[in-house]
């Protein structure tokens, strides 16, 4: 994204709607700092300069196209066919059946509206997650595998590292007794990253409660989650 500088005005209408504050004044005119912009086309899609100035530059690389198509939700992923992140995440279980009886399902939300995050933190999250035991889904169902060298070890390849998104969904699965090593890995990665991210368990239920996932997120000082979404079943899954 570009700022036409011969229209801008200089009133600093469009600061406020930067997702992750791109967007600054230098000498009275707007402009859009490149490695920062995540290219969700926010200001440009929705009009917010009154003149007008906002252009969409080419998206050139692919590291360009996957931070479009990650950041705008009016965009569907050619890998997936999902709009937005590109991924239904757990949603669509019923019918996919990609989290079993005997797995964990794994979704950890990295970067935020007004954060963002850098594929390079992204990569040692994933890296740290995959040698506790957390297996990727596949780039059918996830962009973010289509850009590892290797889904078993979550290397990202190096020209994306330097990409800067909104968020994007790190997903997978883990068998139920290696949740403790993952809760683990990600206790220690935390520290080692500069954004934030969320963490999602998808869990099937099998008679117990639960109870066994609330216990290990106790034994790793972790609270009981306050929220949730449920799948009643209704779907007829595709594999057991």
């Amino acid at each position: 994204m570009k700022v036409d500088s011969e229209k801008c005005i200089g009133c600093e209408t469009c600061l406020p709607y930067c997702n992750v504050g791109a967007i600054s004044m230098q000498d009275d005119v707007a402009v859009v700092d490149e490695k920062i912009c995540v290219e969700c086309w926010v200001c440009y899609r929705n009009r917010v300069c009154p003149q007008d100035c906002f252009e969409p530059t080419p998206l050139i690389t692919p590291g360009d196209v996957f931070k479009h198509v990650l950041s705008d939700p009016t965009v569907t992923s050619e890998g997936t066919g999902v709009p937005g992140r590109g991924t239904e995440e757990a949603k669509t279980n019923d019918v996919t059946g990609r989290f079993t009886p005997d797995t964990y399902g794994i979704c950890i939300d990295m970067g935020r509206p007004g954060v963002g995050t850098y594929m390079r933190d992204v990569e040692k999250v994933a890296m740290a997650v995959a040698g506790a035991g957390v297996r990727f889904a596949s780039p059918k169902e996830t962009p973010l595998s289509g850009l590892m060298t290797d889904i078993r070890t979550g290397k990202i390849r190096d020209e994306y590292l330097p990409v800067h998104v909104l968020s994007v969904i790190i997903e997978g699965t883990c068998k139920r007794g290696q949740l403790g090593p993952v809760l683990e890995a990600l206790l220690k990665v935390e520290k080692e990253i500069d954004t934030v991210f969320s963490l999602g368990i998808v869990s099937m239920a099998v008679g117990d409660g639960d109870e066994p996932l609330f216990q290990t997120l106790r034994q790793h000082g972790l609270e009981r989650p306050k929220r949730g979404k449920v799948n009643v079943g209704l779907g007829r899954p595709l594999r057991s």
